[in-house]
């Protein structure tokens, strides 16, 4: 179990975690929630229900990783086509960052649960749920590592250039994380898989 998921009873997972792991994956979704942003709560004595039906942006974010968690729906590539993205990401972002903020909090919330005993790894056993969750969240790092590092189709290969990277390089730790969480995904996927 010790660095990849396990399919437990119930369709749940679990997977060991040392003290450092956890600590990673913990600031790591930290950093996540704060790229992403805090939520729109209603301002005292607003109508909680109008944040329901409340308008999105329209315009693309202008931070790339901010841009490839929420990418045009329908590309740029003519007025016609950017008009009808900007609708669509009016009244689909709000719910989706919502979304996006909520599974990086069950990753904060069940990792915040785990008591690691001195040098052995905590169990982080996951329900079909929490799973999901952690699933989106671990999508939404890698996504976001990837295009802070500038990741491209050719660097994922076998022969790409991450696995290549010098020690010296100050790209290298980052590298590690995306490639560990990769290996997590996968490992999650395939214990859900029927």
């Amino acid at each position: 179990m010790a660095g990849h998921f396990e399919a437990t009873p119930g369709g749940g997972a679990a997977v060991a975690l040392d003290e450092v792991e956890i600590a990673i994956l913990r600031s790591l979704a930290v950093q996540l929630l704060e790229l992403i942003g805090p939520g729109d709560e209603p301002a005292e004595g607003e109508d909680p229900l109008a944040a329901l039906f409340a308008e999105g942006p329209s315009e693309p974010p202008s931070d790339p990783a901010l841009a490839r968690l929420f990418p045009e729906a329908y590309g740029d590539d003519d007025t016609e086509l950017r008009a009808a993205s900007a609708e669509f990401r009016r009244f689909t972002e709000n719910d989706l960052r919502t979304r996006k903020r909520d599974d990086a909090l069950v990753v904060v919330r069940t990792l915040d649960a785990l008591t690691p005993a001195g040098d052995s790894a905590a169990v982080l056993t996951l329900t079909a749920d929490e799973c999901r969750s952690w699933l989106g969240s671990l999508n939404d790092l890698r996504l976001t590592i990837g295009t802070r590092l500038e990741v491209s189709d050719e660097d994922g290969g076998e022969d790409g250039s991450l696995y290549r990277l010098p020690g010296s390089d100050p790209r290298k730790p980052m590298v590690m994380a995306y490639l560990w969480l990769g290996a997590l995904q996968e490992t999650l996927v395939e214990t859900l898989m029927p």
